[in-house]
């Protein structure tokens, strides 16, 4: 009788109302802030169109880090519009992350030979490492070194989402990242091809070089093409090569943060982070999809849409939390770890491509 009673308020008119009425509290939180993405990411896009060179994902941090600083509209990203912003911050985010995974495939990865593709894994790991110790030698706080090094390394402020996720990071050891990260990467469009010619390098090095070095694939892509379509094509080949060491990654520290969790004592009843978040498992399950059958180029091109409006999203959304007082905290030690980072991955991205002429 009692089970009844329990079926007929779950799914009966009762249960009904009481869905609507969460579903109109979760919009009554979230609807000021996903409005105001609404509004910022159709301006990034227009931006793109008229400063080609900024990549869309780029100039959405910009727009959410100006949101969070200027007078009037910074109250607003504090107060009503927080929740939803932070909604976009982390579920746009993780649905943005899946759809790259179409992005992804394996075939074009070994298209490169095992020399190459030893190289940028070495590459990911240097960089990942010494960004991890340079971040510890600046004393970053919480867990904003592993969030750097894994932004750096591998995918920018993708990478940095996913691994937030699994760490369970507070939002300020995020959105410090992302801005570094953005930062970093826009000086990499402007700087790397002053370098090209002094470097001596070729179209063909120069686009490996952007790809085994730069953060963010839209950051890539407009850093390559200025070397024309042989150095891009290649570019985006090793960047997203970088990106399937996202799935592993994070695998490995899932589950080195499920034994730190075990071993703290009273964590009996503590729900243990997961080995790989179900995005993550989305990701690869799309790699696969896209490395064995044939995806029509219109899917592939919608998801790509989809995949940036999603991801933009996120990225105005984490920008709004960023405060330039906090980011130049400390004398700035952040913005001068994240330099040194930037250069240890040219220099060691640089001595990677030396060694495959």
């Amino acid at each position: 009788m009692v089970n009844t009673v329990t079926q007929t308020v779950k799914g009966g008119p009762a249960g009904k109302q009481s869905r609507l009425r969460s579903l109109a509290e979760w919009l009554g939180r979230n609807w000021p802030g996903l409005t105001a993405c609404a509004v910022a990411v159709p301006a990034a896009f227009a931006l793109h169109l008229l400063m080609p060179a900024v990549p869309v994902m780029t100039l959405a941090v910009i727009m959410g880090v100006l949101a969070a600083n200027l007078p009037g509209i910074s109250r607003l990203t504090v107060g009503p519009w927080r929740k939803g912003l932070d909604f976009a911050g982390k579920r746009l985010m993780r649905a943005g992350i899946v759809l790259l995974g179409l992005k992804l495939s394996v075939v074009d990865v070994l298209e490169l030979g095992w020399a190459t593709f030893a190289v940028i894994v070495a590459v990911v790991l240097l960089a990942f490492g010494g960004t991890y110790l340079l971040g510890k030698a600046f004393r970053l706080p919480g867990d904003q070194p592993l969030l750097i090094a894994t932004g750096f390394s591998i995918c920018g402020a993708s990478a940095i989402g996913a691994m937030s996720a699994v760490r369970r990071s507070k939002q300020q050891d995020t959105v410090i990242p992302v801005a570094l990260v953005t930062l970093c990467g826009t000086l990499a469009i402007a700087v790397l091809p002053l370098l090209m010619q002094p470097l001596g390098l070729g179209p063909l090095a120069f686009g490996q070089w952007v790809g085994a070095s730069v953060h963010d694939v839209g950051q890539v892509v407009a850093t390559a093409q200025t070397a024309g379509t042989a150095a891009l094509a290649v570019a985006i080949v090793i960047k997203l090569t970088r990106v399937l060491t996202l799935a592993p990654m994070v695998a490995v520290t899932g589950i080195i943060s499920r034994r730190g969790h075990k071993g703290t004592a009273g964590s009996e009843h503590l729900k243990l982070p997961p080995i790989v978040p179900a995005f993550i498992l989305g990701f690869v399950a799309l790699v696969a999809v896209r490395s064995l059958l044939p995806v029509p180029e219109g899917v592939l091109e919608a998801a790509t849409i989809v995949q940036d409006v999603l991801l933009a999203a996120a990225l105005f959304g984490l920008g709004s939390a960023v405060r330039m007082r906090e980011l130049f905290s400390s004398r700035g030690s952040a913005v001068l770890m994240a330099l040194c980072s930037w250069a240890l991955i040219a220099g060691l991205a640089y001595g990677g491509i030396l060694l495959l002429q």
